[in-house]
């Protein structure tokens, strides 16, 4: 197995995204796409996708991009802008692109969209690597 074998078999190991059923559906140096179809055991009292649903798709993105290199980072920080609710249904797909590395620390930002390519949040997180 390659080494991109290797880091990519560890990141799907993830348990945590198993449970959600968020997918590593791409995975590349400095970016990494996952994706997640929206149950009715993802909503709140609203009927609409939980935000801790939501930020966990693109944490989980965040994470795989910045660890795509098999060297270890760790979040130091992040936030999420929520812009629009969906239904029960729907596949989102969140995509995490790396804006700066700075050696130690580097930074991500990730796009959530629903099927028709509309932007659902904006998350942004940075990392540091030990």
């Amino acid at each position: 197995m390659t080494d991109s074998g290797r880091v990519r078999e560890h990141i799907e190991s993830d348990a945590y995204c198993e449970t959600l059923g968020i997918e590593l559906v791409g995975l590349e140096p400095g970016s990494a796409t996952t994706r997640l179809e929206v149950t009715e055991d993802l909503t709140n009292f609203h009927g609409t996708p939980h935000g801790g649903a939501i930020y966990s798709l693109a944490d989980a993105a965040f994470a795989a991009a910045s660890n795509s290199r098999g060297e270890t980072a760790v979040a130091l920080e992040t936030n999420v802008s929520y812009l629009e609710a969906v239904e029960v249904g729907t596949t989102l797909t969140a995509t995490a692109t790396e804006t700066h590395d700075a050696g130690r620390t580097a930074a991500y930002e990730v796009t959530v969209t629903d099927e028709e390519e509309e932007r659902v949040a904006t998350f942004r997180g940075r990392v540091y690597k030990p």
